[in-house]
């Protein structure tokens, strides 16, 4: 890959010295849907061998105007510029020609065929399968994304979906490419090998668009950042020079207020316990869960830290009930709950939420106030046998209001919310259940800040009233700031979980890896034992 650097000049024989073109320029770009302006009058200057932020709120216009450039959405307005040449890419195909890549937030991969040939079907001609799963390979260790080329897409969690499309757009060796939310599945660790990648790329020409939540992320990586708010560009700035906190401000036009700490108390009697559980993977790709064992007391939150595909969906489906009878027990207040499915966990008060947003926590098609429905307690819905729509509908929305979901009203599918509107909406739902015990995944991936301290102040307080929550998550910084204590999966296997303030970030990384003979975890492990 080659280009001019960023801010190079180039030499003309018949004139002055001339500024290279940007590699792309949008000029007053507007799209309008039928419920909302999303994006009103942008302009974005990107030059070659430049690493560019793009932030905003969930729902700011961001997706919709990556869309524009990658040609999946047409603008009603406005020009796009490509090396200084007008340009109007009607395909992603046309895009690619371009020289546009994309790593999408919410994935474009046929579940029924293989990583390669999902890989090859974005690639020009008809690359033999064989070859192109040696560069994948290659690619995958270079970047520290372990994928297998022969695995079906269908089996993937979304973590590793996520991988397969960063591989995707690096194999098309693109002049733009367009990362959104590319580290939500990486240890700390490989977040720094990626970033010396980037950078790289940056250095031979590649212009990088980098959409992302993570602030401090922004600041690390990027020279320069485009703010949007409701389909508006508020600020361009250099984010270096920038705190998170001042960016944050562009982004929601307030200031950002931080995780509310409660009068804790200690916590209280063993609520929700998990003993030697094991569960093979109904995926033979997948991560047989090999004796875990967790404690959760009333009262706190535990943290289960672990890069994609180690066992985390394994799990989740043995603790909400989607696989029973597992080898070992699952106990909530001393009752077993092994052989029992979701609708009688959800009786007893364990409650639960799979990252999956739209395959398995909300039905697409579905208004909002029927996907409130879906979890509800029947006592509070339905009446001799007739559901009650008073009811449904101010559930519905009590969760929009406390939660703040930006919809088109209560009757809007939950297909057409933002993927940060509808996490809130489906965290919402399940905590305004008042669950004895909840179980997240990745409560808070492709959210943006604000709507993350919303989830996060609401989990801290539904432990404060007594609850037992468990929170599955690759975002190390999350954990950390919300649990009482952290546990790390790998391979299939729990460390044992030790008090948040005695984790080392860099110990934690080096577990979620796999490492779990090194120095710094077997001292964890002889920590968690002496408490």
């Amino acid at each position: 890959m080659a280009g001019p650097e960023a801010g190079a000049r180039t030499t003309r024989d018949d004139g002055p010295i001339l500024p290279p073109p940007l590699r792309l320029e949008l000029r007053g770009i507007r799209k309008v849907y039928p419920a909302v302006v999303a994006n009103d009058g942008v302009d974005l200057a990107v030059a070659p061998g430049e690493i560019h932020a793009i932030v905003g709120e969930n729902g700011a216009g961001k997706s919709t105007l990556m869309k524009v450039i990658y040609g999946m959405a047409r603008p009603d307005a406005g020009e796009m510029l490509w090396n200084g040449r007008e340009v109007r890419p009607r395909t992603p195909a046309e895009a690619q020609r371009m020289g546009v890549g994309m790593v999408f937030q919410h994935f474009a991969l046929f579940d029924t065929l293989t990583v390669a040939e999902n890989i090859a079907l974005a690639l020009p001609g008809r690359p033999k399968l064989e070859p192109l799963s040696r560069r994948i390979a290659e690619v995958a260790g270079r970047y520290g994304l372990p994928v297998d080329p022969r695995r079906r897409i269908g089996s993937m969690s979304v973590g590793e979906r996520q991988r397969v499309e960063i591989i995707r757009a690096l194999l098309q060796d693109p002049g733009l490419l367009i990362m959104d939310e590319p580290t939500s599945v990486l240890t700390p660790q490989a977040v720094e090998s990626l970033f010396v990648t980037l950078r790289r790329l940056a250095a031979d020409g590649c212009s990088i668009l980098y959409i992302s939540h993570k602030l401090e992320e922004v600041r690390a990586l990027c020279s320069k950042a485009t703010i949007l708010r409701a389909g508006r560009v508020t600020g361009v700035c250099d984010p270096r020079a920038e705190t998170a906190a001042s960016m944050a401000r562009m982004m929601i036009g307030a200031d950002l207020k931080a995780l509310r700490p409660a009068a804790r108390q200690a916590p209280g009697a063993p609520l929700l316990v998990i003993d030697r559980l094991s569960a093979p993977s109904p995926d033979p790709f997948g991560t047989a869960l090999h004796e875990v064992s967790l404690t959760v007391r009333a009262g706190e939150i535990v943290g289960v830290a672990g890069v994609s595909g180690n066992g985390q969906a394994e799990l989740m489906d043995a603790l909400s009930g989607e696989r029973t009878s597992p080898p070992g027990t699952i106990r909530l207040d001393g009752r077993d709950l092994a052989r029992m499915g979701p609708r009688a966990r959800r009786r007893l008060g364990l409650s639960s939420a799979p990252e999956d947003r739209l395959g398995r926590s909300a039905a697409p098609d579905l208004p909002l106030h029927e996907n409130a429905l879906l979890t509800a307690r029947a006592a509070q819905t339905t009446a001799w046998g007739f559901l009650r729509r008073a009811k449904i509908r101010a559930a519905a929305r009590r969760i929009v209001e406390e939660f703040g979901v930006r919809a088109g009203g209560l009757d809007a599918p939950a297909g057409s919310l933002s993927g940060g509107n509808l996490q809130k909406f489906v965290i919402g739902r399940e905590i305004l259940n008042a669950p004895r015990a909840l179980v997240v995944t990745q409560p808070t991936w492709g959210v943006d800040v604000g709507a993350a301290l919303t989830i996060r102040q609401a989990l801290a307080e539904l432990r404060d009233r007594g609850a037992a929550v468990v929170v599955i998550s690759e975002e190390l910084d999350e954990l950390m700031e919300i649990s009482d204590r952290i546990a790390v999966i790998a391979g299939g296997r729990l460390t044992p979980a030790i008090p948040r303030a005695q984790c080392d970030r860099d110990a934690i990384g080096l577990a979620m890896s796999g490492r779990l003979d090194t120095p710094a975890a077997e001292q964890e492990t002889a920590d968690a034992a002496a408490h």
